[in-house]
């Protein structure tokens, strides 16, 4: 076997409910909060969300990605979800038995935040001491928030939703660049996670040729714990749209890959119904999903040297910062 053929790729990211009854979104969102139960309210609510949109798609699509990543480089490709099946510690399993003895892990969020993160090298570290003598090499790859295949795919992805607008609006639509946002008391802690997002929020813009006055970074999904969430949220932007010349809006999220709930909810049906209020003509961008753009963008990472390796260690939840990273969780998605 060759080398490459026993190098395999593990593609990380939140992972989502096992299905839409009340108790497994429960289950989930303990999960998300790092062992905090959820009050019955929060519960009820994300029910009903997830009942709206069918379910999240979040893990189907990751396979997909894993496929047609495999498919482009020729290298064993699985999944692991942070906080559901199939696990970060299932995935890795999968490609040992692949005959892997080299993993790239693949965080899918193309910026980095430590304290939102590092949770994914905790679990690395757990399943690595779990494999044992089994276990094959593992490097987390680098923050890829400015990746040309990635960045282009965006900007693919923008001037196709201009182009669903009437004519009239093309010239003048503002369009939306959107992350998740965060409490500022976290946010304060992440001055280069807060980069990256901008980094990524110019690029896309440059690419896809939008004049500067015609697009905004700005926050989407707030989460429901107490405290001060980051501004402006695109509600927040609405009205101005609404009022100006031009009542037409894009929005288009920089930091999600896939459809999950905090595109098919908080975008499709949320910030629609806000721009309906205000009388604004709405489109989103389409979902990169298994676009092959964001293929290759993965597959460059795949082949890329570096990263952060990630050593067998059994104490990987009592490490220092452990358990505040897992409080900071519950500013995370729920996907």
């Amino acid at each position: 076997m060759s080398a490459a053929a026993r190098s395999g790729v593990l593609l990380m990211t939140y992972g989502s409910p096992a299905t839409l009854e009340r108790e497994d979104i429960r289950t989930y969102l303990a999960a998300v909060r790092g062992g905090r139960e959820p009050d019955a309210e929060l519960v009820d609510e994300f029910t009903r969300r997830y009942q709206v949109i069918g379910g999240s798609p979040l893990i189907p699509i990751t396979g997909r990605q894993a496929a047609a990543l495999e498919r482009r480089t020729g290298r064993p490709a699985e999944v692991g979800m942070r906080f559901s099946e199939p696990s970060i510690a299932t995935g890795l399993e999968r490609l040992t038995e692949r005959g892997a003895d080299e993993v790239v892990a693949i965080i899918l969020s193309p910026q980095y935040s430590p304290l939102l993160m590092r949770g994914y090298e905790d679990a690395l570290r757990r399943a690595v001491a779990g494999l044992g003598a089994r276990a094959p090499r593992v490097r987390v790859a680098d923050p890829w928030f400015l990746e040309p295949a990635f960045v282009a795919a965006l900007a693919d992805r923008i001037r196709a939703a201009i182009g669903r607008l009437p004519a009239a609006d093309q010239p003048g639509v503002r369009v939306l660049l959107t992350a998740h946002s965060l409490p500022r008391t976290v946010a304060d802690r992440e001055p280069d996670y807060l980069a990256q997002l901008r980094d990524t929020a110019e690029a896309v813009a440059r690419a896809a040729a939008i004049p500067a006055e015609r697009w905004t970074f700005c926050w989407q999904s707030a989460g429901h714990e107490p405290g001060e969430w980051m501004k402006p949220d695109f509600a927040d932007l609405m009205p101005d749209i609404g009022r100006s010349t031009t009542p037409a809006v894009v929005v288009a999220p920089i930091q999600f890959l896939a459809d999950h709930l905090e595109v098919l909810y908080d975008v499709d049906v949320g910030a629609r119904e806000q721009a309906e209020a205000n009388a604004v003509r709405f489109e989103r961008i389409a979902s990169l999903n298994d676009d092959p753009g964001l293929i290759e963008a993965l597959a460059a990472l795949a082949g890329r040297r570096g990263g952060t390796a990630i050593e067998s260690s059994a104490q990987a939840s009592s490490m220092p910062g452990a358990a505040s990273n897992a409080s900071v969780a519950a500013s995370a998605r729920p996907s």
